[in-house]
């Protein structure tokens, strides 16, 4: 959801303490931040399992880049207990403008540098 959200969650949370009651900054001063909460999101990795919304994860791809993007399927879950959302997520990589190199790193390669296989 962060994605979709960034906008509400890079400017508003820049202000982070800022209008926080005397009584209050306490609660907010024990954790300085060294940068905008945005980019600790951008951070984070995220999976491709968007069942056939190709543009969810163009979002997606977009927000946290390619190097932070992992193939995920959500299997055995779906009603044909694996192989409907495994294709559904298939399709939507290989529907997007992305080169062999993009998704030979969102397929295993990112996974394989996480895991360090």
């Amino acid at each position: 959801m962060i994605p979709h959200f960034a906008g509400r969650v890079g400017p508003g949370w820049d202000q982070l303490g800022s209008r926080t009651p005397a009584d209050q900054k306490s609660d907010v001063e024990h954790y300085p931040l060294s940068k905008r909460p945005l980019d600790y999101f951008k951070m984070f990795y995220a999976d491709t399992a968007m069942f056939g919304a190709a543009h969810a994860l163009r979002c997606s791809i977009e927000f946290f880049g390619v190097d932070h993007m992992l193939f995920a399927s959500d299997t055995p879950f779906d009603p044909e207990k694996g192989p409907g959302y495994i294709r559904a997520t298939i399709a939507d990589l290989e529907s997007l403008d992305l080169t062999d190199a993009q998704r030979q790193a969102i397929y295993e390669g990112n996974a394989r540098r996480l895991l360090r296989l």
